[in-house]
């Protein structure tokens, strides 16, 4: 039995040759979602003994090669937003679903008890509790962004794109074949995390090339908003496309920001 397929596949790409480990993408998430619907992100103890700070994505480091030619690959992590998501499955409540309409997994916070099921059937280990909520929380790629109609277009990308300095984090619909996702993912070879455990992340990442200018060669030539936008992935406008059918399906602007649960726009998994 084949798993459904969302109207759309928003993901976010990144790219392992750009990214030098700054944590910026972390720390402007962190920023962000402190103050959005899907926040607070709980901070306890900070300057104590055992402090504890809550995150929706992190950044890892590995090692590749042996002494004395070793080098530290930063390898950033947030939700995969995976097609078939172990963590909607096992939720008892519901209140973890995955959207029709662009594919994100989303938690609805007024439905969710904190029994913690989804946590432990994560296998990367992309979803928390917040001890202070008493929810889990993770990753919603930043759809309180990605709708709001009163931001400019470049700017409905999710806050970890928006915060990269080196540009190694791509935002789009990877179900769109002409989308920038699409053609740098084929382009350069991507590929998925964990992928393993079945679950089919849909969260993909670029190799390592060495110095190389792509993928957008010719970047510097346009002007400032569009180099960004381009960057980005907001060129695509990929929002924008979603709403589109999600208005067919009588979905709102205001119904996709949130993370209130709409049978709507429940994908069945």
């Amino acid at each position: 039995m084949s798993t459904p397929k969302p109207l759309h596949k928003l993901v976010i790409i990144t790219d392992l040759n750009k990214c030098f480990g700054c944590n910026a993408c972390q720390l402007n998430c962190k920023s962000w979602h402190t103050s959005s619907i899907f926040g607070p992100l709980t901070d306890l103890n900070p300057w104590g003994a055992e402090p504890f700070s809550l995150y929706l994505m992190r950044v890892i480091r590995i090692e590749q090669g042996k002494y004395p030619n070793v080098r530290t690959i930063p390898i950033p992590i947030s939700c995969f937003h995976c097609e078939d998501a172990p963590c909607v499955k096992v939720c008892p409540t519901g209140a973890i679903y995955k959207r029709r309409v662009d594919g994100v997994v989303v938690i609805d916070y007024d439905i969710c008890q904190g029994f913690r099921y989804c946590i432990n059937a994560c296998p990367y280990g992309n979803i928390d509790y917040d001890p202070i909520e008493g929810v889990s929380k993770k990753c919603i790629l930043c759809v309180d962004r990605l709708y709001d109609e009163s931001l400019p277009e470049y700017e409905r990308i999710p806050a970890c794109v928006r915060g990269c300095p080196a540009g190694a984090r791509i935002f789009g619909d990877l179900s769109d074949p002409n989308s920038e996702v699409s053609r740098i993912v084929a382009e350069y070879g991507g590929f998925v995390l964990g992928e393993q455990y079945g679950t089919k992340p849909e969260e993909e990442y670029l190799p390592i090339r060495g110095p190389s200018k792509g993928p957008f060669a010719n970047e510097a030539e346009l002007p400032l908003e569009e180099r960004f936008a381009e960057r980005t992935g907001a060129i695509d406008n990929a929002p924008a496309k979603v709403l589109q059918d999600a208005e067919k399906l009588g979905l709102t602007a205001e119904d996709l920001r949130t993370y209130k649960r709409n049978e709507k726009n429940v994908l069945p998994l």
